[in-house]
């Protein structure tokens, strides 16, 4: 729970938008398969990140699909800060809790400038570890009175459905048709591995903000070529990862219902932009995420610094 408390989302997501407003350097993430005998193949991620402050970090993670058989998280990891003034690691996180915090807090600072004011309902697609991270993280920047959770487990969705119910609003379901529940929401945020289309453009109503985290390979897509035919604006985290790693966005492209010049921007214009706004009521926005190392920083510093309120004191933004 340290990492919770020290990182509370209005705080969070501020640092996230303070961090791509001075910018930073996140190199692209190196990722190595680590063969194993007779099972899946690991995966192991590098993600190191810095900024002009000095401040700096990397995360450490694993990807092992075969854990969801033994009942243990498929991702782990550690993220290891270093002090600004003498390299010298200063502390180590929990990789996953940071990771899960930091993302929803990307994806609600982009809600907050794309999705529309009066935006009150949202729509969960996916009950795994980010669920509730952003659901909460939505409801702060939006004043959310009904929240709907779809997954492939009717259990998970009412798991998730009854914690959005004691902490956010008394109006949280669990449903089953979700072509329904995506044409009544303001907001659909999918977090899912996916790879086929779940969120469909055919059934988004005017004026609705997909936020898209799952498909962070460019075989996997949680969305349709129409939704991004249909949509106003399209903005991504980086250009950088989307170029890489953004499935429904690759895919799309391929299928020719948009180009990576169309796109109307990524974080940093987002953050440093006074125009980059919703254009319109009725238009429908899109945020697609893969992740980046400098959510990551900006998330870990605004940690430490609350642990250790006289750490960094010649900075403690990112």
């Amino acid at each position: 729970m340290a990492i919770q408390t020290a990182t509370p989302y209005p705080a969070l997501i501020a640092a996230i938008a303070e961090a791509f407003r001075h910018g930073g350097v996140a190199p692209a993430r190196h990722v190595h398969t680590v063969p194993k005998a007779d099972e899946n193949d690991s995966v192991l991620l590098l993600m190191p990140s810095w900024n002009d402050t000095g401040n700096f970090g990397v995360k450490l993670a694993t990807i092992n699909a075969e854990n969801a058989t033994r009942d243990l998280p498929t991702i782990n990891g550690i993220y290891v800060l270093f002090d600004s003034q003498t390299s010298t690691p200063v502390a180590t996180f929990d990789a996953a809790t940071l990771t899960a915090r930091r993302t929803a807090a990307a994806s609600a600072f982009a809600a907050s400038r794309l999705a529309r004011a009066d935006a009150s309902s949202m729509l969960m697609v996916g009950t795994g570890h980010l669920s509730r991270p952003l659901i909460e993280a939505h409801a702060a920047v939006r004043d959310l009175q009904k929240i709907r959770v779809w997954g492939r487990t009717p259990d998970k969705a009412a798991e998730v459905a009854d914690w959005a119910r004691s902490n956010i609003t008394d109006d949280a379901e669990p449903v089953t048709n979700l072509a329904a529940a995506c044409s009544d929401a303001d907001i659909i945020s999918a977090a899912t591995l996916s790879r086929e289309p779940l969120v469909r453009g055919a059934n988004l109503k005017p004026g609705c903000h997909v936020d898209l985290v799952g498909a962070y390979e460019a075989t996997m897509r949680e969305s349709d070529s129409l939704l991004f035919e249909r949509a106003d604006q399209v903005f991504v985290d980086t250009f950088e990862g989307a170029r890489e790693e953004a499935g429904d966005l690759l895919q799309a492209i391929d299928e020719g219902a948009l180009s990576m010049d169309s796109v109307s921007g990524d974080l940093y214009k987002l953050a440093a932009s006074a125009d980059a706004v919703r254009h319109s009521d009725d238009g429908i926005t899109v945020f697609k995420s893969v992740g980046t190392g400098l959510e990551d920083l900006a998330a870990a510093v605004l940690c430490y610094c609350s642990i250790s309120p006289n750490a960094f004191q010649t900075s403690t933004s990112p």
